[in-house]
C-alpha cells in the first residue's frame, strides 16, 4: 500500500481564508497592543510572605495564570458591543481541549472563528517554552477534514516575573508582566518550523523555535498533506499506522 494509492477527501477553503486569517491575527495583536499601551498588562498576586514569591519555581504557574489572563482581557472586549475590534464572542475551553479561547469576530457579514491556544513562555528563561507541544496528529488533520476553514491560532505571549514591595502592607508582590506577543496560524506555519513528536497518542505537532515562526502560505489540503509526511517520516510510524487513522478519522473514501 501506498500513500498516493489512497483517495482522499479533499478540504477546499474558502477563496478569502487568506484575508480573513489575516484579519483575525490582527485584531488579537490589537487587542493586546491596547491593553500593554494603557500598561495594564501585568497580573499582581498578593500573599503574605516578607520575602516574596520564590522566583525560581514562580513560572510553573505562570503558563495557566498567563492563559487566564488573556481570556479576561478577550471577555472584557467582548462585553463591550461597540468594540472597534469587532469581537463578538469570547468561549472558554476545557483545560485539555485544543483551544484554550475561541474567539469570534465580525467581518462585514460574516463571522469569523479563531480557535486560540495560548502558549506562555518566560522571557528571562533562556529556552523557555522554546519547543511546545500544539496539538495531536489526528486531532488537527481531523479538523482540517471536517472544516476546511478551521483557523487554528497560536498566541505566543512572553511575559517576565518580579518582586515588588507593597508600600500599604509592607509585604511583596509578585507581579508577572507580559512583555511581548505573536499570533500566528497553523495553517501557514513554514515547513521548516513545524516538527512531528511520535510519542503521546498519535503524536503531538511542535513548533520547533516558537520564538521565531515564518510563513509559508499554503491550502488546507496542503496543510493535511504536510502533516501526513510529518507523521510517515517518522521513524516509529508505517504507511500501516497511517492508514488505521484514516479510517478511523474518515480522511479517505
Amino acid at each position: 500500500m501506498r500513500y498516493e494509492d489512497l483517495i482522499f477527501k479533499i478540504p477546499q477553503e474558502s477563496p478569502s481564508y487568506g484575508e480573513d486569517s489575516a484579519f483575525v491575527v490582527r485584531q488579537i495583536t490589537a487587542i493586546l497592543d491596547e491593553r500593554k499601551d494603557k500598561n495594564d498588562n501585568k497580573i499582581i498576586i498578593n500573599t503574605n510572605l516578607k520575602s516574596g514569591l520564590p522566583l525560581e519555581n514562580i513560572n510553573k504557574i505562570a503558563g495557566p495564570m498567563i492563559e487566564a489572563w488573556a481570556g479576561e482581557v478577550f471577555s472584557g472586549v467582548r462585553d463591550d458591543t461597540d468594540n472597534q475590534y469587532h469581537l463578538i464572542n469570547v468561549e472558554a475551553q476545557e483545560r485539555l481541549g485544543m483551544a484554550d479561547v475561541i474567539l469570534q469576530f465580525r467581518k462585514d457579514k460574516q463571522v469569523l472563528t479563531g480557535n486560540v491556544d495560548v502558549k506562555a513562555t518566560a522571557n528571562d528563561i533562556p529556552n523557555s517554552g522554546k519547543g511546545p507541544n500544539i496539538t495531536s496528529f489526528a486531532r488537527i488533520r481531523t479538523a482540517y477534514v471536517t472544516d476546511p476553514d478551521f483557523m487554528f491560532i497560536i498566541l505566543s505571549i512572553k511575559h517576565r516575573v518580579y518582586s515588588e514591595r507593597n508600600s500599604e502592607t509592607g509585604l511583596v508582590d509578585g507581579i508577572m508582566e507580559v512583555v511581548s506577543y505573536n499570533a500566528y496560524d497553523l495553517k501557514f506555519i513554514s515547513d521548516a518550523d513545524i516538527s512531528y513528536n511520535p510519542a503521546l497518542g498519535t503524536g503531538q505537532i511542535q513548533i520547533k523555535d516558537i520564538h521565531y515562526v515564518t510563513y509559508q502560505y499554503r491550502t488546507t489540503w496542503e496543510m493535511c498533506q504536510l502533516l501526513d509526511r510529518k507523521y510517515l517520516h517518522s521513524s516509529r510510524r508505517s504507511m500501516d499506522d497511517f492508514y488505521r487513522e484514516a479510517r478511523r478519522h474518515k480522511w479517505i473514501k
